[in-house]
């Protein structure tokens, strides 16, 4: 402790003496999370059966302010518990980790008044309810962005800027193959606004992804996402609203979609709430022969908090598919220390699912999902969760698997998130 502190002071004496006060902070988090999987994703086949692990996140935070800069790096490993062996005979120890240590986060942000300042560099960007830009914390590895931000922020108001662009190294000619592991360039604007207790955004986003277009021919296409969320929070009554389109093209594809949803919660007393929800996605017909991309894409929103937990749609799968309604209803309640919710989803398919020209029903399935948070210290908190998916016949038909009479599937979780800061230092 005695050497972190020294560190600390060696830092903030290097940056210089030229501001008034100073501080250098940091915090350690170690999350560790069992999770037992039957179902999980997709629905089970007769060759397919339960599995149980356990994956963590170890992230180590640093972080300086003075009055016009703010920096930050965060350094993480994340494992799944024994890649790495190293309680085997030293014969067969490894001694090297297979993911190593990786740069979550590495920004500064420099105030150039009150209100405007810059920020640059690997960054966490989340916006509103993260339904198209969130951070992704559930995934062990998070989200981050490379991008620079132009940033304002008054009494009531805010503007964000951003910009990014990929490559896979610096190579000074041009590839032969297009960047394929992520988008190639981003720029968006984000607008929010309050009045009183309604908080209002307006996104709009442009994203280019590479394609092969000819032999040793890359092009960039543009798909837009523009749209706005509203959220009010009065003491019982809270409502959101999102409304969300897509143009441009995927690849050599058009592209006309669009999202919308809603949720309406009332506190019937300090210790019970309930929030009714409606969602559509929309899709395409599988029997349709348009080359259109109709299917909306939420490109980088934090899928695992939508559409139930158990990860059916939007979290790796379902894209190009028949869209998605979902209508749901979450109970929020304590007993003594511990909060517990109860949030069951009716899912159904906008847009024909079709098996041997005979079409489906629109009914997918449902799935219940039970969380139970407890704060066991100042930094310590426990988290369960037990899902179950009762998926129908057209679940079946549009993603293969066995229905409900001949397997269950569900899926538990139990995550201990460890997370104290472990000094800080102001001068």
């Amino acid at each position: 402790m005695k050497l972190l502190k020294t560190l600390s002071l060696s830092i903030i004496g290097l940056v210089g003496t030229g501001a008034m006060a100073q501080e250098f902070n940091s915090d350690i988090q170690i999350r560790p999370r069992y999770e037992y999987t039957n179902g999980f994703g997709t629905l089970l086949t007769p060759t397919t059966h339960h599995t149980s692990f356990v994956g963590q996140r170890t992230r180590l935070n640093l972080n300086y302010k003075d009055e016009k800069l703010t920096v930050k790096v965060a350094l993480q490993n994340v494992r799944t518990w024994g890649n790495v062996v190293t309680s085997a005979p030293t014969t067969v120890n490894n001694t090297t980790d297979k993911n190593g240590v990786a740069l979550y986060e590495g920004w500064a942000q420099y105030n150039f008044t009150d209100k405007w300042s810059t920020k640059i560099g690997r960054q966490l960007i989340s916006y509103d309810n993260q339904r198209i830009i969130g951070g992704l914390d559930w995934s062990n590895q998070g989200r981050s962005f490379d991008a620079a931000l132009i940033k304002y922020k008054g009494a009531k108001s805010q503007l964000d800027l951003g910009f990014a662009l990929n490559a896979d190294n610096e190579a000074k000619v041009a590839p032969s193959t297009p960047f394929a592991t992520d988008f190639k360039d981003m720029q968006y604007a984000w607008y929010h606004t309050s009045i009183k207790k309604l908080g209002v955004s307006f996104l709009a986003l442009n994203l280019g992804r590479e394609y092969l277009k000819a032999p040793s021919v890359i092009e960039t296409n543009y798909m837009q996402t523009f749209g706005t969320y509203a959220n009010y929070a009065g003491k019982k009554v809270t409502f959101d609203f999102s409304f969300y389109g897509q143009t441009g093209k995927v690849a050599t594809s058009e592209v006309s979609a669009w999202e919308t949803a809603a949720n309406l919660g009332y506190a019937f007393s300090p210790k019970f709430k309930a929030t009714l929800g409606y969602e559509f996605l929309s899709g395409k017909d599988q029997s349709s022969s348009s080359t259109m991309t109709k299917s909306f894409n939420p490109v980088f929103g934090t899928n695992h908090a939508f559409n139930g937990f158990m990860d059916y749609f939007y979290v790796g799968n379902h894209a190009g598919s028949v869209g998605l309604q979902d209508v749901s209803l979450k109970l929020d309640f304590p007993i003594k220390k511990v909060n517990l919710s109860v949030a069951p989803h009716l899912f159904y398919a906008p847009n024909k699912i079709v098996v041997a020209s005979v079409e489906q029903d629109s009914y997918l399935g449902t799935e219940v999902d039970l969380t139970a948070v407890y704060k066991a210290s100042k930094d310590i908190t426990l988290i369960a969760g037990y899902s179950q998916m009762f998926g129908s016949d057209s679940m079946v038909a549009l993603k293969g698997g066995t229905g409900l009479n001949d397997n269950t599937n569900n899926w538990a979780y139990l995550m201990v998130n460890i997370n104290p800061q472990i000094f800080s230092v102001k001068k």
